[in-house]
C-alpha cells in the first residue's frame, strides 16, 4: 500500500513575508530600532523576531512563540534549589 502524503499547510500568512522584508530593509539601512531602549538592531535574528512580533500584533497568521518544555522547566527549578 502506498502511504498517503499529508497536505502541508503554510505556517505563515502571506502578509508576514512583506513585514519581514520591510524590517530587513530597515535593518540594512540602519534605521531599525528595538523596543523601549530604541537601540539600533544589529543582528539578523533579532530583526526577524521584531518582524514576527509586529505581524502577530497586526493579526497575521504566525505560529506562537516557542516555550520551554515541562521537562526543562522542572530541571531548571531543581537546579535553583540545589
Amino acid at each position: 500500500m502506498a502511504a498517503k502524503k499529508k497536505a502541508r499547510r503554510k505556517k505563515y500568512g502571506s502578509s508576514v513575508g512583506k513585514t519581514v522584508k520591510r524590517v530587513m530593509e530597515e535593518k540594512k539601512a540602519g534605521t531599525l530600532r528595538s523596543g523601549r531602549s530604541k537601540k539600533k538592531v544589529k543582528g539578523r535574528k533579532q530583526a526577524i523576531a521584531i518582524a514576527l512580533s509586529e505581524a502577530r500584533a497586526s493579526g497575521a497568521k504566525v505560529p506562537s512563540k516557542k516555550t520551554a518544555s515541562k521537562k526543562s522547566k522542572k530541571k531548571r527549578k531543581r537546579s535553583k534549589k540545589a
